[in-house]
């Protein structure tokens, strides 16, 4: 009897020393939790790209009573605006007025410095990467503009002249191909730091020709390449023979142009990777093409190859992987595993081990449909989650229609279009006939769109439920264009601009923009420049001369004045079909003539995964659209927000949209929304969280945006269309940063 008492105490004793010890390591996680996630000095706040704030102040109990603290103005920022702000020691940097780089008082919003860039053609837009010396002696902040690098002294804001020749590193360089036919390579996406170096992706272009998007590591003091990865392998490298023989050498794409993140206790950078181009034709890029459309793991001090996990085979759909990979840990199997989670346009979420690369759960091959258009050979199978569900519907039939479209024969148009269109399930390949793409490659999750609970094993996901439809053609031949330079303009947008900005020119917001007034917006060189060399996703028109741009500006600059010429349809005619042809086709976002999006919603959702469990916890409509509101019509979710969510541990998800103007927090246990703000303009990029002497701010980046989603008004908002008159005085500014805290106490 003594000897039970004595194996019940001890067995007392132990569970006792267990739960001790099980508090102590949960309070320890907690604590280096807090610690790395206590700032937001890098780009989607750390290192792992979490977008988690471990601040809590601001919490489920207390965030209605939010209020503005601050407002700093931005404008005259071009085609592409929203920043993922970063804070460093009280000190905010952005991007402002015409993409000068700013250093504010993160407390009041006071310019601290500002450097002007000129207002370059292209530059990181959306974010800032800083580093600092060991020693705290040298601070830098780098970014990249008009395809070169530069640095910064992060306290005075001059230019580093000791970095690269002269402050610059030309990215253009060490490519393996001439420098001088390179039309672009740089990312709207800052890089990361590791070390003294900083990691890189790039955004050489969508079309046939554009060179490799090789990952880079350049030395942050001198600006010299310290090591280069290729993502269309050389020869001898791992990986060659998923191409045809030195297809390095004329191939392109297959790069990092969102984000990526980074293991830094082990030393691992994970990148998410794009199709290879052209994206919707591959001819020319017979095999599986590694590394397309990979997380490729790579040692971040040597860019070492450590493993990959190919999500899509020989890319026939612009299927990229945007968003950087989320690092979490979870419970699975009866163990903790380290493991990250990726989620793609496709609306898979693909969960690995992280060290290994290995699926936590099944990823089975299985077969997909055949390509019938000349020359393509398209992979058999593609790679399908068995546990894990999609974020968004991965079809659409003729019985998805939108019901909010306004006129019958609008709706019935559609029908029509879907019925007849080829449809045969995800994975159809694009066609010469009219092709739906389910999700559309507008679609699924894009830059910015996840966000974790890293310790706690959840990862949020925001995604568009966008279809597009496809249809491969040869290009028109150039003729001989009789009339002047408006109506020379009008045949040559028809042929090369118009599946993609539409017949009246209001493109696609928020990813096609419009072209209403751009010249008067942007003027007419910048108009030239960004046709000639592209601008992502636009590609190049490297072909247009100098008379074929005047000509085009001319029509874009007044439409009204050009006269379609009697052989229009002769001159938009393509080309008989021919062995060895190539084929393009517009992005074919699907909206109806009043702008609202084909399919019915929701539009966009934010997704909850317990990945603990491999489940979705719970999911919910994100946003709205203000004019359907005002009628009564709600849950249908935003149209199409851009950017993504932070995570806090007061039990938050900060989240901003575009068709509504709202910036809102959402109950990240329930998607239930707890806060909301109608903004002066519409929220864009992703929201970053702070501390400053103990209290807690959040910010978010605007711009003047689709609140009237589906009009000319819409449209042109979406297009920076009101920063004329917003930088001449004429009304108060609203595009730039937005900061909110609770009020003082008293």
């Amino acid at each position: 009897m003594q000897y039970r008492k004595f194996i019940g105490a001890s067995l007392c004793a132990s569970a006792t020393l267990m739960v001790a010890l099980s508090s102590e390591r949960a309070t320890t996680v907690r604590a280096e939790q807090h610690k790395r996630y206590a700032d937001w000095s890098q780009f989607e706040g750390s290192s792992d790209a979490s977008q988690y704030s471990s601040l809590k102040q601001v919490n489920k109990t207390n965030v209605t009573q939010l209020q503005q603290a601050w407002f700093y103005p931005a404008g005259n920022n071009g085609l592409l605006f929203g920043s993922n702000p970063i804070v460093v020691d009280g000190v905010m940097f952005v991007l402002g007025r015409s993409n000068r780089i700013a250093a504010l008082d993160a407390v009041t919003g006071k310019e601290i410095w500002v450097y002007d860039t000129q207002n370059p053609r292209g530059i990181t837009n959306r974010g800032l990467t800083y580093w600092k010396s060991d020693d705290g002696t040298d601070a830098r902040i780098l970014f990249a503009s008009n395809n070169e690098l530069h640095a910064l002294n992060a306290k005075t804001g001059t230019l580093i002249t000791s970095f690269g020749v002269n402050g610059s590193v030309n990215l253009k360089e060490g490519l393996g191909r001439d420098p001088s036919k390179v039309r672009s390579i740089q990312s709207s996406t800052p890089g990361k730091i590791f070390g003294n170096l900083i990691l890189m992706g790039s955004a050489p272009g969508e079309d046939y020709g554009s060179p490799p998007g090789d990952i880079r590591a350049y030395d942050v003091i001198t600006g010299k390449l310290v090591w280069s990865f290729h993502t269309i392998p050389h020869p001898g490298e791992f990986g060659y023979d998923t191409w045809p023989a030195d297809a390095w050498q004329h191939e392109g794409g297959v790069n990092t142009w969102g984000e990526f993140s980074i293991d830094e206790k082990r030393g691992i950078a994970y990148f998410p990777l794009g199709s290879a181009t052209y994206d919707f034709y591959g001819a020319d890029r017979k095999g599986m093409n590694l590394f397309a459309n990979c997380i490729l793991a790579l040692d971040a001090k040597t860019g070492k190859y450590l493993w990959h996990f190919q999500t899509v085979h020989h890319d026939l759909w612009d299927y990229d992987l945007a968003a950087s990979p989320k690092l979490i840990t979870v419970k699975h199997d009866g163990k903790v595993v380290d493991a990250l989670a990726a989620a793609g346009k496709n609306g898979f979420l693909y969960v690995l081990d992280r060290v290994t690369g290995r699926p936590l759960w099944p990823i089975e091959e299985r077969p997909v449909p055949v390509s019938t258009v000349p020359g393509e050979q398209s992979w058999p199978t593609q790679p399908f989650p068995t546990v894990v569900p999609p974020f968004v519907r991965q079809s659409f039939t003729a019985d998805d229609i939108n019901p909010y479209i306004q006129e019958p024969a609008e709706q019935e148009r559609l029908r029509k279009l879907v019925r007849e269109a080829k449809n045969d399930g995800l994975f159809t390949p694009p066609s010469l006939q009219n092709t739906i793409q389910a999700p559309g490659n507008g679609g699924g999750a894009n830059w910015g769109a996840l966000a974790a609970d890293p310790d706690a094993g959840f990862v949020y996901v925001q995604a568009k439920n966008a279809p597009s439809l496809l249809k491969l053609e040869p290009r028109a031949p150039r003729r001989p264009i009789q009339g002047p330079p408006s109506t020379v303009g009008l045949v040559l947008y028809k042929q090369n601009c118009q599946a993609c900005h539409l017949a009246e020119q209001q493109g696609q917001p928020p990813v096609i923009p419009s072209l209403k007034g751009v010249v008067e917006r942007i003027g007419a060189s910048r108009v030239k420049e960004t046709v000639h060399n592209g601008q992502s996703p636009m590609p190049a028109f490297a072909d247009f001369t100098n008379t074929d741009l005047d000509a085009l500006v001319a029509y874009l600059e007044s439409p009204s004045t050009a006269k379609a010429p009697p052989n229009l349809e002769a001159l938009l005619a393509p080309p008989p079909k021919t062995a060895g042809q190539r084929y393009w086709t517009g992005y074919g976002y699907m909206d109806s003539e009043d702008g609202l999006p084909a399919i019915k919603g929701p539009w966009s959702t934010l997704t909850a995964y317990d990945l603990n469990r491999g489940k979705i916890a719970w999911q919910v409509p994100l946003g709205g659209i203000t004019r359907l509101e005002a009628k009564g019509i709600k849950g249908t979710g935003s149209y199409w927000p851009r950017g993504g969510v932070a995570v806090t541990a007061g039990g938050l998800i900060f989240s901003g949209t575009k068709s509504d103007s709202k910036f809102r927090a959402y109950d990240k246990d329930t998607g239930k929304v707890l806060w909301e703000k109608e903004l002066p303009a519409a929220p864009e990029g992703i929201p970053a969280v702070y501390e400053v002497n103990g209290k807690e701010y959040i910010v978010i980046s605007a711009r003047p945006g689709t609140v009237l989603a589906g009009t000319d008004v819409g449209a042109h908002q979406n297009s920076d269309g009101p920063l004329a008159k917003e930088t001449s005085g004429d009304a108060a500014p609203s595009q730039g940063y937005y900061v909110f805290a609770l009020p003082a106490k008293r």
